[in-house]
């Protein structure tokens, strides 16, 4: 007993004193960020997040196999923390066991449940492990890039916990000191009892000495070795959590903040920093994000830019943040200078590795080259985030969204983005074009504002237009958005839709002239300052316009989720609240209030439908029902896709990338297009005038590439509209938008890249 309680002392103390200090190292290093404010907020909702994503693991659990493993892993970590008490326990009292409840038989039972359930789960981890190994699948397994060594030394790790408890309980059982009695109810425990027994009285007292100090010794060693891993997620991710981004994930994007306080871009400090363009720019959370990633893959499994030969991983960008934060560490909390910048060329601690040409080319190590490395620059400059990488990013969120610890990828990358366009000016050259005819013009296109009109030309009834005063019985303003009032294809949508209110008598008018950008693609490419004047002068208009309306009774419907996020969930923070909503979710609601009605073909042959999620409707503001009942409510047979709802592939437009051309990698939207031809329906359906374009441009190319290919592409309310006037709602014909809603394919979309 003195043997077995001293070396069983000495391991505890070597364990909590090694993971201790690195504990209290990575506390001191994660508060030395930058203030991030609302983070504490929302008790309840904080709360309600860590029981939903931390015990419930929700996220997890979309991945059937992996996440019903990792959750009897979790909970098996977080029952059997009585047994890890009992073994510490018995180092001093043989019979050691937990008042009130230590004999209970139900307590042993679920021990040895949970026991084996890890132990199952283990085999479940390693089989994915080698079905999915870089070695095998390349870029196609998540875990390419990932540490895998020490993936497989945790495994092990948690095996020789299991495995050295189920043996040293086993031989209490045999020496009488097991504190559930001689009953079946802990039988993994009894069963080993059985195999254990006939060596004997001293063998089993042997046995339950040594594998209770094996048991100590490998829980403290696993310790040690966590907080020394990418598996420090295990303590991280609570707090992570816990602190996330409210509402839930994904959101508007976050105001810019230097040292903790809103910047005034009227008059900005001279102290104050824009976007991220150093590793200590981040935010204390920022820091948190880097040090919680658990390098699943699963970001990187559904993000578009990785899936179409792209350089941009979200998860080896979070990787690649930490490992230049860990390397820095000495002269952020150290109090050490930090030497002359170090070379790309010259990496004596690790190695270069990945494919530097296409922007993929990491670094690691950390040494003191690894810490003066620049933020974001080519691999030869030894940047820590390429720019390919930088610009591939679409910000659909699918990283977000899919993160089981609630990383925010789009933060960080948009962060950096501000920086590299507002200091450095440094960004891809079609972007150029862009924040001119934003600044200019007041629109992507180019386009003159006198233009903004002509969509409804060819309607054969009066679209109300703003005349100065907003009348009390209209009901909502339509927002048009640029594509609505510039692109061709755009155009037949708010026409289609302007009609389905006009046929159902909704009260509603449009700005005309008086509209402009709400700024989005400026803020996503991270011109930030230009979003802010733009956005402050569309607020003012709106403002004025609702002046006198609650804001209940300040409602906006538009064609573009682009608009819709914008306008309803990032103009509050310059002092514009308004009740947004998308045109599907508005048309939805009148056809179930038989306001509108659809009506399917007399033969019920229905054309057969695919639908495409925009990320910026669907897993940005979760609308996934609406344009799925309408396509439903208008005859047509609905086909999903392989990757559809919050999984949905992204058409490669978000982000500003409506305004670059794709140079590395399959185009992104060629990628959804043949997933759409796959299905084999005969009409893509979506509610973006952004991915319409995409999705046309795609067909288009597919189209000559493949004769025979026949598909069209059609905004929801298209489809809707066509419905309604089978059933007579409107009499005789009329050009525009119910008399294109058959449309073939366009010609190619006229995207305005550089």
């Amino acid at each position: 007993m003195l043997v077995r309680l001293v070396l069983g002392l000495l391991f505890t103390a070597a364990g909590f004193g090694i993971a201790g200090r690195r504990a209290w190292w990575l506390f001191r290093l994660i508060r030395s960020g930058q203030p991030a404010s609302g983070r504490l907020d929302a008790l309840g909702s904080r709360v309600a997040a860590q029981l939903r994503e931390v015990f419930g693991q929700r996220r997890l659990l979309r991945w059937s196999v992996p996440g019903l493993a990792h959750f009897f892993t979790f909970w098996g970590f977080v029952i059997l923390m009585f047994t890890v008490v009992e073994a510490w326990g018995a180092l001093f009292d043989r019979d050691f066991a937990f008042w009130w409840f230590g004999h209970a038989r139900w307590l042993g039972f679920l021990e040895d449940l949970l026991t084996v359930a890890v132990l199952v789960s283990l085999v479940a981890f390693s089989i994915i492990r080698v079905r999915n190994a870089p070695e095998r699948r390349q870029r196609d397994s998540r875990f390419y890039g990932s540490h895998t060594g020490p993936a497989w030394l945790v495994l092990a790790l948690i095996a020789s916990v299991m495995i050295t408890l189920l043996l040293y309980r086993g031989a209490q059982f045999n020496t009488g000191h097991f504190p559930f009695g001689h009953s079946a109810w802990p039988f993994a425990s009894w069963l080993v009892a059985h195999a254990l027994a006939p060596l004997g009285m001293t063998a089993n007292s042997m046995i339950e000495t040594v594998f209770v100090l094996a048991n100590v010794g490998v829980i403290m060693g696993f310790l040690v070795f966590v907080v020394h891993s990418k598996h420090l997620h295990i303590f991280v991710a609570p707090l992570n959590v816990a602190t996330k981004r409210l509402p839930d994930g994904l959101g508007p994007l976050l105001p810019m903040e230097s040292h903790g306080k809103p910047i005034d871009f009227e008059d900005p400090s001279e102290d104050d920093v824009f976007g991220r363009g150093k590793i200590e720019d981040f935010t204390w959370k920022g820091y948190l994000d880097f040090a919680t990633c658990t390098e699943c893959g699963r970001c990187q499994s559904q993000c578009p830019a990785w899936n179409t030969g792209k350089p941009l991983s979200p998860k080896l960008v979070i990787m690649d943040l930490r490992d230049h934060l860990f390397a820095k560490a000495p002269y952020l909390i150290g109090g050490q200078e930090v030497p002359a910048n170090g070379s790309a060329e010259n990496v004596p601690h690790g190695e270069r590795h990945g494919v530097p040409e296409s922007g993929f080319g990491r670094i690691t190590g950390s040494g003191p080259e690894q810490a003066t490395r620049p933020l974001v620059g080519t691999a030869e400059e030894g940047g820590v985030i390429d720019p390919d990488v930088l610009w591939s990013c679409t910000t659909c969120g699918a990283c977000v969204e899919q993160c089981p610890v609630d990383i925010e990828h789009v933060d960080h990358i948009v962060d950096m983005r501000r920086y590299q366009v507002m200091i450095e000016s440094a960004f891809p050259t079609e972007l150029g074009t862009l924040f001119r005819n934003l600044e200019n013009k007041g629109n992507p296109w180019g386009q003159n504002q006198s233009n903004r009109l002509d969509w409804t030309k060819d309607l054969d009834f009066e679209v109300p237009v703003f005349e100065g005063e907003l009348p009390e019985d209209v009901e909502y303003l339509y927002w048009v958005g640029c594509a609505g009032a510039f692109d061709d294809n755009a155009k037949k949508t708010v026409q289609a839709t302007a009609e389905l209110l006009h046929i159902a008598g909704v009260k509603y008018l449009v700005l005309g002239t008086e509209e402009t950008c709400t700024g989005d693609p400026a803020r996503r490419s991270g011109n930030e300052f230009l979003f802010q004047m733009m956005a402050q002068q569309t607020a003012e208009l709106l403002n004025s316009v609702f002046e006198g309306r609650e804001p209940m009774r300040r409602k906006i419907v538009t064609t573009c989720p682009h608009c819709m996020n914008t306008l309803g969930r990032e103009y509050p923070q310059l002092g514009g609240e308004y009740e947004v909503v998308h045109h599907t979710q508005l048309l939805n609601r009148l056809v179930r209030e038989g306001r509108l009605t659809p009506v399917k073909p007399a033969d019920g042959g229905g054309p057969s439908v695919t639908y495409h999620d925009p990320c910026y409707l669907g897993r940005h503001n979760k609308v996934y029902e609406p344009p799925r009942e309408l396509v439903g409510a208008a005859g047509a047979t609905l086909t999903e896709m392989p990757r559809h709802a919050d999984r949905s592939l992204c058409c490669g437009a978000g982000g500003a990338r409506m305004w670059m051309e794709e140079q590395i990698g399959k185009r992104i939207n060629l990628e959804r297009v043949d997933e759409a031809i796959a299905t084999e329906a005969s009409t893509v359906a979506t509610g973006c005038p952004f991915c319409r374009v995409m999705i046309s441009d795609g067909l288009v190319q597919r189209q000559s590439e493949q004769q025979g290919t026949n598909v069209t592409v059609r905004d929801v309310s298209q489809l809707l509209l066509e419905s309604v006037k089978r059933g007579g709602a409107v009499n005789g014909s009329r050009n525009g938008a119910a008399a294109s809603a058959g449309e073939s394919v366009p010609e190619p979309e006229h995207r305005p890249a550089g």
